[in-house]
């Protein structure tokens, strides 16, 4: 090989070597010059959206859950008079880097379109503003009812929509006495082969059946009552009784609580220090940990859903109306009258009292916008009850509206509210007189039919045969 030769080659090496850096050096200009355009781009649009979360489902079913966009730049902070949510609901906003979330604070309608618009959205760095807008559609509502001893033999949890078309078979068993629906599952209190007490825990669709440990040994009998269940966190509680009772021995009574996500952990006692341990009443207290409780002595006690013996006392009461979902102040009975307590600074109003006269009160439901719902006997002109019974809508100024009247015929059960408080449930014995109750620990008429209406208006909605619908918070009392 001759040294010119291979000098040449040398030469058409490097040149080749150049004109590739050169062609590199460009390429990469080209792209940072692109980049650059599209960063300044971005910049002079503002904020744009990358990514959308919701949960329409979960918006429905309880308060708290949220919708959270992630846009392309730093946010500075929203405030909430940016946003504006149609139809129009209780709500909380926050930033935080490039995503804003807005907290709906009440659960919301079901099968209803919702759309939420926050303006003036502004980049951490400045520059230009932006619009966003969001839409999304809550599903149609779905609640489950009980129905004791059907054609088969067995008692049955079924699934319907708010037509009462589509009623699915969940759940069948041969002596259920509750149960309560949680965000992923059905917990159901039944009475097994043995009369002995079970508390069965299955997924919404009635499949992957476990038992869940009761404060009781092996093979003894008791009683378990007052089923609840939190909104969120698939927190259960209930009151246990052991079968044999005396003056030295035996629990009546008593508060215990178990968390879902921990199906083989023992029940944690709920015990106040000092007060007494038997309880009457309890209610969960909306998106908290807290317990509102009613000891047998008739202490009405705020405390923990946990080991924690501490409480906060509140008085004296002969009984617990309810809370709000959503909301903080409860509704109670003291001796002298009816209270509304707010649980988080223990200040308390005497209830609004309606501006027409409803009779005797039997229920007051509340509601969060502060308004409840009350059945009462309905009185003739001479003060003497008809033997019907009215359910209204009494506002929290007092206002009061009727929506609808249960014949004489028929008797009320329970009134519960749907989780959006858009709905009412009335659950009834129809032709009570030849509508006998079963003898259960929680007995039921033999044909219990749930009506629902809409709250504003009182427009029924649909009948459904079964009791127990799982909107209640409670079991009938």
């Amino acid at each position: 090989m001759s040294t010119d030769g291979a000098t040449r080659r040398g030469r058409s090496r490097r040149r080749r070597g150049r004109a590739f850096a050169g062609a590199f050096a460009i390429v990469v200009g080209v792209l940072a010059i692109i980049g650059l355009a599209g960063a300044a781009a971005s910049v002079a649009q503002g904020p744009r959206v990358s990514q959308v979360s919701v949960d329409p489902a979960a918006a429905a079913a309880a308060s708290g859950s949220r919708l959270i966009v992630t846009t392309t730049q730093t946010l500075a902070e929203v405030d909430a008079s940016q946003v504006t949510i149609t139809p129009a609901t209780p709500f909380a906003v926050d930033t935080s880097g490039r995503s804003l979330g807005v907290r709906f604070t009440l659960p919301l309608w079901d099968d209803t379109e919702y759309t939420v618009t926050i303006d003036d959205v502004a980049s951490l760095g400045g520059g230009p503003t932006a619009t966003i807008t969001e839409t999304f559609r809550t599903p149609p509502a779905e609640v489950f009812l009980l129905q004791r001893d059907t054609p088969s033999g067995d008692d049955l949890i079924y699934r319907s929509d708010l037509t009462g078309q589509n009623a699915v078979a969940v759940f069948r068993h041969p002596h259920i006495e509750d149960f309560r629906a949680t965000a992923d599952h059905l917990v159901v209190s039944v009475r097994t082969d043995d009369d002995l007490p079970g508390l069965l825990v299955t997924d919404l669709d009635g499949g992957d059946e476990h038992e869940l440990p009761l404060p009781v040994e092996d093979g003894a009998d008791g009683y378990l009552s007052n089923l609840q269940s939190a909104d969120r966190g698939e927190r259960i509680g209930y009151t246990f009784s052991d079968a044999e009772l005396d003056a030295d021995t035996g629990r009546e009574s008593r508060l215990f609580t178990a968390s879902l996500g921990e199906p083989d952990a023992e029940p944690t006692p709920i015990e106040v220090e000092g007060a007494d341990p038997r309880v009457a009443e309890w209610r969960f207290v909306p998106d908290t940990d807290s317990i509102l409780l009613l000891s047998f002595d008739g202490s009405l006690l705020l405390t923990g859903s946990g080991a924690d013996t501490s409480a906060t006392a509140l008085g004296a009461a002969i009984a617990i109306d309810g809370i709000a979902r959503g909301s903080s102040e409860t509704v109670v009975d003291r001796l002298e009258q009816s209270a509304v307590i707010d649980l988080t600074d223990a200040s308390e109003a005497p209830l609004v009292a309606p501006d027409v006269e409803l009779g005797g009160t039997t229920s007051v439901t509340p509601l969060p916008d502060g308004s409840t719902i009350r059945t009462a006997a309905v009185l003739d002109a001479g003060g003497v009850p008809t033997g019907r019974t009215s359910v209204a809508l009494v506002d929290a100024d007092g206002a009061t509206s009727m929506l609808t009247e249960i014949p004489e015929t028929d008797a009320v059960i329970q009134v519960c509210v749907s989780p959006s408080s858009r709905y009412v449930a009335v659950m009834v014995a129809p032709d009570a007189v030849s509508n006998p109750y079963d003898t259960y620990q929680l007995p039921l008429p033999e044909k219990p039919e749930t009506r629902i209406l809409e709250v504003a208006g009182g427009e029924p909605v649909v009948a459904l045969n079964g009791s127990s619908i799982s909107w209640c918070q409670v079991p009938p009392r």
